[in-house]
Parts: structure tokens; sequence; C-alpha cells
């Protein structure tokens, strides 16, 4: 831990590498982790956060491993989904777990991947926008979800997405206006992913799905859990929604969210932290 303000962390370091950390809220609320998606960072959730802290929660906002300039590793490998939550684990074991989990897109991947590995770390679980990853590889192969992940191959060359994310309205900016980002939020992908330098970073996750452990990611889930997806999500179909319960042993809600995009965070914030607080307070 570094930087401590009042007990607030700043950071904090996991197998040499050094995590950003936005943390607010009051200090003896119970603790949420906020694990943004692609291509974002802790930033994203600057609507939903405020609403979780005015319910009494302390929210801890991590730019994840890629994002933050401090753990920046070259190799595929070291993006595989074992190592992401290993370092959140190592936040929440600092922070004195367990604690509510809340993830968004890639985020929602890490946090169903912590929830397999540690269970003993979460008290809850709010998976937005991305299904349990058992039910997301089943719909995968029963669903129109193949052809709406065409990108995931798309991602897997070398330097073809950072060379066209170097022109401002070019084919990466094009292809986040379509899946319902507006151009404020671009903008704002612009200035805090691709010129901060964390675009190659946040690409590995993807790059890394080769070394995926395919037993962790079947692996049921014992946390109480929360799905929330919405239908104008052009990235993820609602099969893979549908077939989530059934990989959940706790208790489980499924919140549709309608004409919101898959930006959920940032466009529809309201309603995720009721679905959030929902579950915060069922435990």
């Amino acid at each position: 831990m570094s930087g401590p303000v009042g007990g607030r962390i700043r950071s904090y370091r996991r197998d040499g590498f050094t995590f950003d950390v936005l943390d607010d809220g009051p200090l003896d609320g119970d603790v949420v982790v906020l694990l943004h998606g692609f291509p974002e960072r802790a930033t994203s959730w600057g609507s939903v956060a405020p609403l979780l802290h005015a319910a009494g929660l302390r929210t801890l906002a991590v730019d994840q491993r890629g994002y933050s300039p401090g753990a920046r590793p070259r190799r595929r490998r070291d993006y595989r989904a074992t190592e992401l939550a290993d370092d959140v684990a190592a936040l929440v074991e600092l922070v004195g777990g367990p604690v509510h989990v809340v993830g968004h897109d890639w985020g929602s991947f890490v946090a169903w991947a912590l929830a397999a590995r540690r269970p003993d770390l979460v008290r809850t679980l709010t998976a937005v926008s991305v299904p349990h990853p058992a039910a997301f590889e089943r719909a995968l192969l029963t669903s129109r979800q193949g052809l709406k992940s065409w990108y995931m191959l798309l991602f897997q060359i070398p330097f073809l997405v950072e060379l066209s994310a170097r022109r401002r309205g070019g084919a990466f900016d094009k292809g986040l206006r379509q899946s319902g980002m507006t151009p404020s939020e671009i903008a704002r992908c612009r200035t805090e992913v691709v010129e901060y330098g964390a675009l190659r970073g946040g690409l590995s996750w993807y790059r890394a799905i080769v070394f995926a452990d395919r037993e962790l990611a079947r692996r049921p889930i014992l946390a109480p859990t929360t799905l929330v997806w919405s239908d104008g999500d052009t990235a993820i179909v609602r099969k893979g929604a549908e077939l989530t319960a059934a990989h959940v042993q706790g208790p489980y809600v499924f919140v549709e969210l309608p004409g919101v995009s898959h930006w959920i965070p940032t466009q529809a914030p309201e309603q995720l932290a009721t679905a959030i607080l929902d579950r915060v307070w069922s435990v």
C-alpha cells in the first residue's frame, strides 16, 4: 500500500507490479471492489460509485493489469485469468476481505474467476454484461454469440488494433461508436487508454485466451450473484445470460435492462447501482 491518506489505498503491489486504485466513500463502510472492462479504466465507475457511497459503501476501483503503468508485463501469458484474479485477490486480502465484487465486461470475467478461485474472498458478486465463462462458451456454440465475437479473432493480430487506434475517427473509434459509446465516452477512451499507453495491455487480455484455465472457467459460483445484462448489447447475446443460472449455486438474480447498450456503468448508472445495492443488502 502506498500514499495512504486517512487509511485510503491509492496503490498496492503484487508480484513486483504496482496497481493504481481509486478509493472513495466512507472508510468504515462495507467494501465494494469495482473492476473495469475493455477499453476503459477505473474512472468508468465514476457515475456509479457516488451512488454506492451515498448508501454507506466504500468503493475500491482498480486500474487492472495492463492499464496501471506499473503493471504492464509484455508476455501474453502474464494476462491469463489466474493472474488477473490473483491481482484482485491481493487487494481484497489487503483490506481484510471478503468484499462485494462488481465487474463489467472483462472485469466481469475477472470477477467470475475470482469467485471461482477464491470463494473465501467474495461476499457477493455482481457481474455486468458478461455471463459465467462456461455459459459464454456454450453460447458461442449454440447461438449468434460466435458471430458477435468475431472481433476477438481480429484482436489476436499483433499491432493491427494498436495501429488502427492511432488515427482519431478511424476504424477503432468507429467500432466503439457502433457498440454504443457516445462521443464523450470515445474521447475519454482515447485519452485514458490509447494516449495513456494502456491499449496494448488491454488487448493482451484477449491475446491470453489461449492460456485459459478451462477447469477454473467451469467451477460453479457459491457467492450470492446478480447478472446485469442489457438488450442493446452488441457484443453479448441473451443466450449466455440465460445459461448462467446453471453455474451459480448461491442465490441468483438476473436483471435485464431494456434499451441500454453494452456500456451500462456509464449509461445506466442509477439502474446498475440499484442492482448492486439489492445484491449487497441481500446478505
